[in-house]
This record gives C-alpha cells, structure tokens and sequence, in this order.
C-alpha cells in the first residue's frame, strides 16, 4: 500500500499561497544565502544574486545569514529565508545559578 507523502522540497504554503484562498502574486522568494570569505550569493527565484548586482530592477545591497535587502531607487525591500518566524523580545534575562 502506497502512501501520499509531502514533497518535502516543496516551498511552504506561505510562501506559495499567503492569503490562504485563491492564488496571489507573491513577491521573490529568498531560497538560500551563501556566504564565505570569497564570495556573498543569494538565490532569489532560482537565480544567483551576487551582493551588489542587480535582480530584475532592483539591486542586492546587504546580506547576512538569513535575511537580504534590495533595493529600487528609495526603496527596499528585505526577504527573509524563514518569513514565518517572528523575533520576539526576552521578558528579562533569567540568571543561571
């Protein structure tokens, strides 16, 4: 007996369908980050990004591990590898005896 498994390279629903109901443009997708002492490499969309170049009209200004920011003239525009997470601050620093 076969089982229907979840593709588990498959982008989460968020990603592909963030309003939950009927398909919806969805901005570009960060897919991963490459960082060494060499090289700095988003792949947005399928497609390798070096800091600084372009993507489409807009222009890779600042990475760090999971998160880069483009920009279009004034604007900017920051994407996240985990969108679905949420900083949340600490309620105080718990000491460890």
């Amino acid at each position: 007996m076969s089982q229907n498994l979840p593709d588990p390279t498959r982008p989460p629903a968020s990603i592909l369908n963030p309003g939950g109901g009927t398909e919806q443009e969805v901005g570009p997708v960060l897919q991963s980050i490459l960082i060494s002492a060499n090289r700095k490499i988003a792949i947005i969309d399928g497609q390798a990004v070096k800091l600084n170049a372009k993507f489409g009209d807009q222009t890779l200004i600042r990475m760090t591990e999971s998160e880069v920011v483009l920009r279009r003239g004034k604007q900017l525009q920051t994407l996240s590898l985990h969108p679905d997470l949420r900083k949340k601050p600490s309620q105080g620093s718990a000491k460890l005896k």
